[in-house]
């Protein structure tokens, strides 16, 4: 085991040799953690990944493989914004880009074809543009906050509406 301190922490890690991890290594490491939360963070929530609406294990696989491929795309196109702006794909705001990439959607999937080209300059200036607030040792808590605004389907709905039309048949034949 090896410790090193990082801000006010201790970190300590199995990683226990120093000549090929140094101590400025673990707390690169450390910090890098961060950006991987970042990017969950982003699949989970900014991409509807929180929920997984397949049933089968089979479907969940293609699901969660559809879901870390569009991830890849929009990162894929960050990175040509990042390399146009002059900076690096984690100063640029993921989900501005995710928004920019579904507003040109149509027109690219529609549009001329010798439209395209300018198109995807028009997108990758955009999204180059949206550059992050420098934020250094940012942090944010641990906390899942899921409102639901009705209550949710636990049957089928021929059943439930079979359900719902005795009830109401009860309640007219029981007011007459």
């Amino acid at each position: 085991m090896r410790e090193t301190r990082v801000s006010n922490w201790v970190l300590i890690s199995s990683l226990n040799d120093a000549k090929t991890v140094s101590r400025e290594d673990l707390r690169q490491l450390y910090g890098w953690r961060w950006q991987v939360e970042l990017d969950l963070r982003a699949i989970k929530t900014v991409m509807q990944m929180d929920v997984l609406r397949c049933k089968s294990p089979a479907m969940v696989v293609k699901e969660v493989a559809a879901h870390l491929l569009a991830y890849n795309l929009v990162r894929s196109v960050m990175a040509q914004a990042a390399n146009q702006a002059g900076c690096t794909p984690r100063e640029l705001s993921f989900k501005g880009a995710l928004q920019q990439l579904r507003a040109f959607e149509e027109q690219l999937r529609h549009g001329a074809y010798h439209r395209i080209a300018w198109l995807c300059e028009v997108l990758v200036t955009g999204i180059a543009r949206m550059k992050l607030p420098h934020r250094p040792g940012r942090v944010e808590p641990r906390a899942v906050k899921r409102r639901s605004n009705s209550t949710r389907l636990m049957q089928p709905r021929a059943v439930l509406k079979t359900q719902l039309q005795a009830q109401r048949d009860r309640q007219m034949a029981a007011a007459a």
